[in-house]
């Protein structure tokens, strides 16, 4: 990374993030390159919150890849990671982690899955890697130095007509929320251009940070769906919100151009995604 790629941090910082950031890739590849590995081999496939929740051995076997070189080389860090490992250190940095987002397009090998690792320092998320394992891309980026797919910098459209805008979204796993937000997609369907559902959530939100998609929401994600992404798409100049869902699990994640992010977040408080006031 060259000096006029960390304009305004102090020599010291840019050191620190440019370590995190390329380990972050190499973990990120390494659990990819293990993804492809195991992707025709035969799985063990359980089920988590719902039928529709997966988890096989290579989520789990990515994790552990992850995490145990992360003990190696830097042991007093805090991570959270969706298949269950947790601790807490004193440096100020955490790891948050998610293994394989996409599992279920993984066991059907349907080609939309990734790593996703973003890096917390003193509570900020500055740091965000998305390997996307079925293609081979990396998306990256760092607090202040812009986004990047592979070498090439990327850019978020800049399109602000809802109406011609497509977007990507993603449903919970629960049976019962599935169908509220089916209501809300009836409800959006007729407002914009269209709507994409890959089943990866940091890989739609990379695309918005690409120019693939225009904009992208969700209800029920966790931490570890969105941290990464949505560090890559603010680099890469979308904006990133959270405003309280009307039903479900924590705030809904909202990302989009700052043209079309008003239109946006006005269309999803009517068509009843959002809790009342919010918007």
């Amino acid at each position: 990374m060259t000096e006029a790629c960390r304009p305004g941090w102090p020599t010291a910082d840019a050191e620190q993030l440019e370590e995190l950031l390329g380990l972050a890739v190499d973990l990120a590849c390494a659990a990819g390159q293990l993804q492809e590995q195991r992707l025709w081999q035969a799985r063990q496939v359980e089920t988590k919150s719902s039928a529709s929740d997966l988890v096989t051995d290579v989520d789990r076997a990515c994790e552990r890849l992850i995490v145990g070189r992360l003990r190696e080389s830097r042991p007093d860090d805090s991570v959270v990671a969706e298949e269950g490992t947790l601790w807490e250190a004193k440096t100020g940095v955490r790891w948050v982690i998610d293994p394989l987002d996409g599992t279920t397009n993984y066991v059907y090998g349907y080609p939309a899955f990734a790593v996703s690792i973003a890096v917390e320092i003193d509570g900020r998320a500055r740091i965000g890697v998305v390997f996307d394992s079925s293609s081979g891309h990396c998306y990256r980026a760092v607090e202040g130095w812009g986004a990047f797919c592979d070498e090439q910098p990327i850019r978020a459209r800049h399109l602000g007509d809802l109406p011609h805008a497509v977007l990507g979204t993603g449903f919970s796993y629960d049976p019962e929320q599935r169908e509220r937000q089916g209501r809300v997609l009836t409800a959006m369907l007729s407002r914009v251009s269209d709507i994409r559902r890959s089943g990866s959530a940091s890989l739609d939100l990379c695309h918005v940070a690409a120019g693939h998609l225009d904009g992208f929401f969700e209800l029920d994600l966790a931490l570890w769906d969105y941290a990464a992404g949505a560090v890559i798409a603010r680099e890469a100049g979308a904006e990133v919100a959270f405003p309280e869902s009307a039903h479900g699990l924590g705030p809904a994640v909202v990302v989009a151009n700052g043209s079309l992010m008003a239109p946006l977040l006005g269309l999803l408080a009517e068509a009843g995604a959002l809790a009342p006031g919010t918007y």
